[in-house]
Parts: structure tokens; sequence; C-alpha cells
């Protein structure tokens, strides 16, 4: 009779193992069930470990609802979160940000302003421009230097005053110190909010048809119309 638990006992086991590696409540019960109708007439299983196991199942039970009702108070949260943040990302539109990095993105427009930081003590400055292909097609040799933040505007002309292709560029600042010594220097650039895109990957801003992440914001401006300057 304890071969034949076991067996069952091993068959359930096997059963639950195939389908799924976490024994969940209706596994457990069925061993219960399993030990009921195999265990010896004369010798039943001993009433307190009977009610132990139901306290057990009892608990696993409670257990389980409770991750289940967690998992659902989760996924609620974040829909809602989700949809706040969609929301309150549309009314950005028309708004000019901060966006950290160093690339341009040429889609037609006039001109693309640049940023970047410097400290007091710097000597000199030059900007280079590249393509994608890492070729150097622009230098602004000895831009005025202010501590802290700098604005220049860049027309998409190369050196000899043509007009670039429409594609990705980089700006690189090159800043040196009253020792000659190359200065570290946080760039970013200037942009108008003409859309918003919502994906799978999370709400994206759109910007002269460049794409920007919301992590990738450093400021949110007023637009020119309400008092903000262009520069």
């Amino acid at each position: 009779m304890l071969d034949a638990v076991n067996n069952s006992t091993n068959n359930s086991n096997l059963a639950a193992g195939s389908s799924n590696s976490i024994l969940g409540k209706d596994d457990f019960m069925h061993l219960m069930l399993a030990q009921l109708r195999h265990q010896d007439p004369l010798s039943p299983m001993d009433g307190t470990q009977f009610a132990a196991q139901l306290a057990q199942f009892s608990s696993l039970e409670q257990l389980s609802n409770l991750n289940e009702a967690v998992n659902q108070s989760i996924d609620a949260n974040f829909l809602l979160t989700q949809s706040i943040n969609n929301t309150m990302t549309a009314a950005l539109i028309g708004k000019r940000i901060k966006i950290s990095g160093n690339t341009i993105q040429n889609s037609g427009q006039d001109e693309i302003q640049l940023g970047y930081n410097l400290p007091a003590s710097t000597a000199s400055v030059k900007i280079n421009i590249y393509n994608e292909n890492n070729a150097l097609i622009k230098t602004i040799s000895n831009p005025e230097i202010i501590t802290g933040e700098n604005k220049l505007n860049w027309d998409f002309t190369d050196n000899d005053g043509n007009r670039i292709p429409e594609g990705k560029y980089i700006f690189k600042v090159e800043a040196v110190d009253n020792k000659g010594e190359n200065i570290t220097v946080n760039s970013f650039i200037f942009g108008l909010i003409d859309g918003v895109r919502f994906t799978e990957s999370g709400t994206k801003l759109l910007s002269g048809n460049a794409e920007y992440m919301l992590s990738d914001i450093l400021e949110i401006l007023n637009s020119i119309e309400e008092g903000g300057n262009a520069e």
C-alpha cells in the first residue's frame, strides 16, 4: 500500500514537473487526495498530520490569491501611470526642449541650436562637426566663451559654405583651460517639440523629425511664442 502511495505521489510530481516547475495549489490538493485514496484502512493517516496538511494548503491558497491580487494591482497602477504620462506628454507639443547628447538630426530645417557648458578656466574653444562616416565637415573656431551655458546656432553648411545633405551629424566641443589642458565638456542641443509618438519602448518626443526618449530631455522650456529666446 505504501508503494502505491509513493508511486501515485511520484507520478503526480512527474506530471507537475513536466508542465510547471512550481508546485501550485491544485498540485498540492491532488497529492493530498492521492494520499487519502491510497492510505491503509487499518492504519489511516494521523489526524494531526492531515490537519497540518490542510493548514498548509489553506496558507498556499491564500498566498496564491494574494500574489494574484498584487500582480493585478501592479498592472492597474502601471496602466494608470502610463495613461497619465501620455496625457501630460502630449501637452508638451510646442515647447522648446534641451536635449542631452551631441547628435544632430538635419531634416531640412534652417538651423539648429547647439549648447555646451564651460568652466571659468576655459581659454579657448573649437567645435568640430562630423557626418555619420566620421568625416569632418565643419569647424567653428573661437566662438564666444561664456562661463556656464553657451549656445551656438549652426545653419547646416560646411566649411565651404555649402548646404549639407540631410541626415545625422555629431558635434564635438574641444576646450582648453588656462594651463593648456583639455577640458571635458557636457554638450546638448535645443529643439522644438512638434509631435509625440507612443511606442512599445516608451513615449518619444519628435523634434525636427528626430525622436528622443523622455530620459534624454534635460529641460523643458517655454516656446518662442510664449517669450522663450531662440537666440
